[in-house]
């Protein structure tokens, strides 16, 4: 009797723990394999590197590897599209930028939506913009450009980096906001537009930092404004263009992002690592010698960032008449 009634407690104190035990194991820490984080270009640019550096910090702190993938084509759109359709267990990740709000406007026939099927996790960088010219164009002011392109409409040409680009935007913004007349030269990227502006076959240009600073440092450059609301630390004497032209604001972005119904437990733990990472001194000096800003956030203010953010250039979009190519 002794016996059999040591067995029947002990199965009945089996009975209580099992379904804790089960717990635990549902509960596994995440990650416990390695995770794809997708990039919609190519090795090498702005968005690649904001996402290597990134991956390693959470490979380090998370003990799995991050691993960068790369699937450029439409503009982001296919690396979009296979983060979209994959499982919302938190090992795709997609590296969300500017150009997909930007992409909701510039293409008509995607097969997703954005806002809807990817789930903001954590910002990384902020990038502004500087409006630069020609040393030899006669102007050294914002106000001195306006009232300069008002008495010579339609005679100025500003550099892009194609269709639908930051540089293409920002411009375009201005363009509406101060009322001025300026001719759109779109050349395929930052890269090839840059020595035509420094030799004076077009006059200005509106280019991400991190892009033209060297030039600006070596004089061969002008600028005159940057597109941000506050003075950038690395352009510390150039004033924003906000200050002449008020309300103006224009600035590119990235981030993380995950296939909806990625479980909220996921989305904060990625969340609070990265903006550990935002808070590190080590990781801002990098960003910083790539002339970009930390972008702290949570992930529920990030989404409302988007959406206010998606909706402005949409507009400006649509007010250019300005497609994908």
């Amino acid at each position: 009797m002794k016996l059999a009634r040591r067995r029947l407690l002990h199965f009945a104190a089996g009975a209580v723990t099992l379904p804790g035990l089960t717990g635990l194991v549902r509960a596994a820490p995440y990650p416990t394999r390695p995770v794809r984080l997708l990039v919609g270009y190519a090795a090498g640019g702005p968005l690649d590197i904001s996402a290597r550096l990134i991956g390693q910090w959470l490979s380090e702190r998370l003990g799995q590897p991050f691993i960068v993938e790369n699937r450029p084509g439409a503009g982001s759109n296919v690396a979009t599209e296979a983060v979209v359709r994959a499982p919302p267990d938190g090992y795709t990740l997609l590296e969300i930028s500017a150009s997909n709000a930007w992409n909701t406007a510039l293409y008509y026939n995607l097969s997703f939506n954005f806002i809807r099927d990817i789930v903001p996790i954590a910002g990384v960088r902020r990038a502004g913009g500087v409006m630069e010219v020609n040393p030899a164009f006669p102007v050294k002011t914002i106000p001195e450009f306006i009232a300069y392109a008002k008495a010579n409409p339609g005679k100025i040409n500003v550099a892009s980096a194609g269709p639908g680009s930051a540089p293409h935007l920002f411009s375009e913004l201005f363009k509406i906001m101060a009322g001025v007349d300026l001719v759109t030269v779109n050349y395929h990227g930052s890269g090839p537009a840059l020595p035509d502006l420094i030799g004076g076959e077009v006059q200005a240009m509106f280019d991400v930092v991190s892009s033209s600073i060297a030039y600006i440092r070596a004089g061969r450059l002008r600028p005159l404004g940057v597109t941000t609301a506050a003075r950038l630390d690395a352009l510390p004497d150039v004033p924003p263009i906000g200050d002449f032209v008020p309300g103006y604001e224009a600035i590119s972005w990235d981030g993380i992002g995950a296939p909806a119904n990625t479980p909220p437990e996921i989305v904060e733990i990625l969340n609070k690592e990265v903006n550990a990472a935002l808070a590190d001194a080590a990781f801002r000096g990098r960003l910083a010698a790539l002339s970009l800003e930390p972008f702290a956030i949570s992930a529920s203010d990030l989404g409302k960032f988007i959406v206010e953010y998606t909706n402005k250039w949409s507009k400006v979009i649509r007010a250019a008449g300005i497609k994908a190519e």
